[in-house]
């Protein structure tokens, strides 16, 4: 009965300081002598519980004791950007990198070392889509603060601030003469701006739901776009009209993009595919399958002989044309690839994901060169204290990380085990 009565009064100290439902803790089978496989076990359930082993009633015979917590080391990473990479952009002299972010910010990096020059700040919501004048004194930005802001190069000042879409704008795209400026976004229109200047030209309307991407033909006379209604419309530039709608897609149209010769357009989307088109008389010519999630990007190679995509399956895949055959897959990132770009020269891409990183690949052979990262973000992915080390070219330091009561100071490798003992003592009634 003595017992029953202490393990009655033991079970409503637990619930008292828990300040909760009983859990059951599964500690394993003790094999102890005596009083030692009673101890051993308050001690179990005060850690389990997380409160110190005195409030139990102290130890047995008024011996001390002690209460092991065992806490694995947490990996801090390093980052581009606080919130996902959803936009890169490569000037045509392959010498600096824009990426925009949901954290609100546009990053401008050197090429290619990858070093971080400068942030430039103004959008009040995540940025959607970056694009670079070809002659690279223009950068702009399109966010979902419904704004698209124009930034002079490479000092990075605020030329000006366009309004007129009503919601989010999505994708941006500047025409090859640099005289005009394309937007895309969730007020189901199109806008077409001069650029730089930024006098509204036309606005197209024609899709019953979001335009979610649209991309400009080499001789800048014809515009493609893709949207939330699952096609895929052809514009005339000059005049505003509407050419042409293709259907073929099961969902949403995230992504399209034409091949240098103004000739193929590809498309994907949700539906987890790619399509080639004919642009001349809008013709399928091929479905690309592979990917295994919604297709966020595509982007052709300068001459044309690749297409690489990238998907929220986390893998960016290079298919060589004509043919569309699959040639490669790339794995490096953690998150969605949201944006990619090639340079100029087609000798490094450029990818933008869910993880928070950039990636610089060498290309078309796909070799991992670097990941960009901005010191300022050194963030831990358990949510921990993380330490403020950050390898400028991406790597990850550990730490050990404990409760409020103890702790853990030294440097540990990512699985090394680190134990905190707590001290406590008393008799048992």
């Amino acid at each position: 009965m003595k017992n029953k009565n202490h393990d009655d009064r033991l079970t409503r100290l637990v619930l008292e300081q828990a300040g909760q439902e009983p859990h059951v803790f599964r500690i394993g089978r003790v094999e102890l002598p005596g009083h030692g496989r009673r101890t051993f076990l308050k001690s179990a359930l005060a850690a389990a519980a997380g409160i110190s082993t005195t409030a139990l009633g102290g130890c047995d015979n008024g011996k001390r004791y002690s209460s092991t917590r065992t806490h694995m080391c947490r990996t801090t990473v390093s980052s581009a950007h606080n919130g996902w990479v959803q936009a890169v952009a490569i000037s045509a002299d392959s010498t600096l990198l824009a990426s925009g972010s949901e954290d609100h910010t546009v990053k401008l990096w050197a090429l290619p070392s990858g070093a971080l020059g400068y942030t430039l700040t103004g959008h009040s919501a995540s940025v959607r889509s970056v694009a670079l004048s070809h002659d690279g004194s223009v950068l702009a930005s399109a966010s979902d603060d419904s704004t698209i802001r124009l930034w002079s190069l490479p000092g990075g000042g605020l030329l000006r601030t366009l309004t007129g879409h009503s919601s989010s704008v999505l994708q941006l795209a500047i025409s090859p003469d640099d005289t005009m400026l394309a937007s895309a976004g969730y007020d189901n229109t199109i806008k077409l701006w001069s650029f730089p200047d930024g006098a509204l030209l036309n606005t197209l309307r024609g899709h019953s739901n979001y335009v979610l991407s649209i991309a400009i033909s080499p001789d800048a006379t014809l515009l493609v776009s893709g949207s939330s209604d699952n096609t895929i419309k052809l514009w005339n530039v000059l005049d505003g009209t509407c050419l042409k709608t293709l259907t073929g897609h099961s969902r949403p149209v995230a992504a399209v993009a034409i091949d240098p010769t103004g000739t193929i357009l590809a498309s994907a989307g949700a539906d987890a595919v790619i399509k080639v088109w004919s642009l001349s008389d809008g013709s399928l010519l091929q479905t690309l399958t592979g990917h295994s999630d919604t297709v966020e990007t595509l982007a052709f190679s300068p001459d044309g002989t690749l297409l690489v995509s990238g998907g929220a399956d986390q893998a960016i895949k290079l298919w060589a044309f004509p043919g569309g055959t699959l040639r490669k897959t790339l794995i490096g990132h953690s998150g969605v690839v949201a944006a990619v770009a090639i340079n100029r020269g087609g000798t490094f891409l450029a990818s933008g994901s869910g993880d928070r990183t950039i990636g610089l690949w060498r290309f078309p052979d796909g070799t991992l060169e670097s990941t960009l990262v901005d010191d300022a973000h050194c963030t831990n992915a358990t949510g921990d204290q993380s330490s403020s080390a950050c390898s400028p070219t991406g790597g990850a330091t550990t730490v050990c990380s404990c409760n409020a009561e103890c702790t853990c100071d030294s440097v540990c490798t990512c699985d090394t085990v680190c134990e905190c003992t707590v001290q406590g003592g008393g008799v048992c009634p």
